[in-house]
């Protein structure tokens, strides 16, 4: 299957090592691009994570605005950057909140202005931002913020704490309302919280910590599991009794939950494992490989990589043709392997030509979805499809989705149950 490049974009202005938020940011019906760059302190674990600079396009490469300068010497992309588009006051358009400068700012996303800017509940509330339903509105828009590995911060819309919790929260804890009350509970690391912070139960016998978490119906009882990676793959029921574990990887760095195989029941999980990393002191070669389990935990495959390469990111993407499968998208793989849609067999099915990062939505309300691969320099826009972005908007915003709200560099997500 051949991939169509509907646009190469120059994205230079915005600076370096910057990570691509999607959202239709001024409500004409198209999704922009958001650059987001941190500032020179960026480094992976402990010290402060900060937005250096915001920068907005449209899908023709046009500068739409910009916050903030840009820095030659920008961190890197070895942790999450601080910030979020999402509608944070529920008045149909859309705002960025982000950290910056030691303090939380809303932006208004039309035109870069801060609409308002609030203290952090601590020095150390930067390494992300998460979007939760914890006071029962008919939007999300409340806020939590971590640390890196040890406490969360819960905020309602105006900022006020509403709790905060000290344990193992894990990369990207991952929010849903297992009850059907209205409310979010939060997955924080391998403990689950009620949406008012009180711990409701905790995973058995996990060490490190959850890299990445989904939620979906994995078993297809009519009911919600979560799937944690970490120091192993296990799943959940919503009441905390385990169901499986699957100890065939090294490092369970990222899982993704999808319908990739159509022979199989239920839903299946896609991961990779790290087998060998480069950065514990050791001077060997990283490596990675995917791997497929069933609605069981059972291994359906694992790839045999040849080439190195140990920090590949995937996760799934529904809807590149109409009616099609999930994908495995993996990106960042290394050892000359470049971005590609995996079937549910392990077939490369897409390989696109670009290395760089990924990110991919409905871009333009198409009912498929497009990806955009891009670097420090350029953001390509692939679609299976021909399509023409001179073509005129339609003026009706698009929705932005629990997904482009919750952008991670551990990606995590849920699968809508079926009724």
């Amino acid at each position: 299957m051949e991939s169509v490049l509907i646009g190469r974009l120059d994205i230079r202005a915005a600076g370096p090592r910057c990570k691509m938020l999607l959202g239709d940011l001024n409500g004409d019906g198209r999704m922009e691009m958001l650059l987001v760059q941190p500032d020179n302190r960026q480094d992976v674990r402990y010290i402060p994570h900060q937005v250096q600079c915001l920068t907005a396009y449209d899908l023709e490469g046009n500068l739409l605005w910009q916050t903030g300068k840009p820095d030659p010497g920008a961190g890197s992309q070895g942790s999450d950057y601080p910030a979020q588009i999402v509608d944070i006051d529920g008045d149909g358009h859309l705002e960025v909140v982000c950290v910056m400068e030691n303090r939380v700012l809303v932006i208004n996303g039309h035109d870069g202005s801060v609409r308002s800017l609030h203290e952090l509940p601590d020095p150390e509330a930067h390494d992300c931002i998460i979007v939760a339903n914890l006071t029962g509105s008919p939007r999300t828009r409340d806020i939590i913020l971590k640390d890196r590995y040890r406490r969360l911060w819960a905020m309602d819309h105006q900022f006020n704490v509403l709790w905060t919790h000290e344990g193992n929260p894990g990369h990207f804890p991952w929010v849903y309302d297992l009850d059907g009350d209205g409310y979010d509970e939060v997955m924080a690391g391998y403990t689950l919280l009620d949406h008012d912070g009180t711990p409701l139960w905790s995973c058995r016998d996990l060490d490190d910590h959850a890299d990445c978490i989904w939620i979906g119906d994995v078993n297809g009882d009519g009911d919600p599991e979560i799937v944690i990676g970490g120091s192993v793959t296990v799943m959940y029921d919503r009441n905390g009794r385990e169901l499986w574990r699957y100890e065939g990887s090294i490092e369970s760095q990222h899982i993704a939950l999808g319908r990739f195989r159509s022979d199989l029941p239920g839903l299946q999980i896609a991961g990779l494992d790290r087998l060998v990393r480069e950065d514990d002191g050791k001077g060997m070669v990283g490596k990675d490989a995917l791997f497929l389990l069933d609605g069981s935990g059972r291994e359906v495959w694992k790839e045999d990589r040849k080439t190195p390469g140990w920090l590949t990111i995937i996760e799934p993407l529904s809807g590149w043709t109409e009616g099609a499968l999930d994908y495995i998208l993996a990106y960042r793989r290394g050892g000359g392997i470049l971005p590609t849609l995996y079937d549910g067999h392990m077939n490369a099915v897409v390989e696109f030509p670009d290395e760089g990062y990924a990110v991919h939505a409905d871009l333009w309300g198409s009912g498929t979805e497009q990806v955009i691969i891009y670097s420090n320099e350029t953001a390509s826009i692939y679609s299976s499809k021909q399509a023409d972005l001179n073509e005129p908007i339609s003026g009706n915003p698009l929705p932005q989705t629990k997904r482009l709200s919750s952008s991670t560099l551990y990606p995590g997500g849920e699968v809508p149950l079926i009724t």
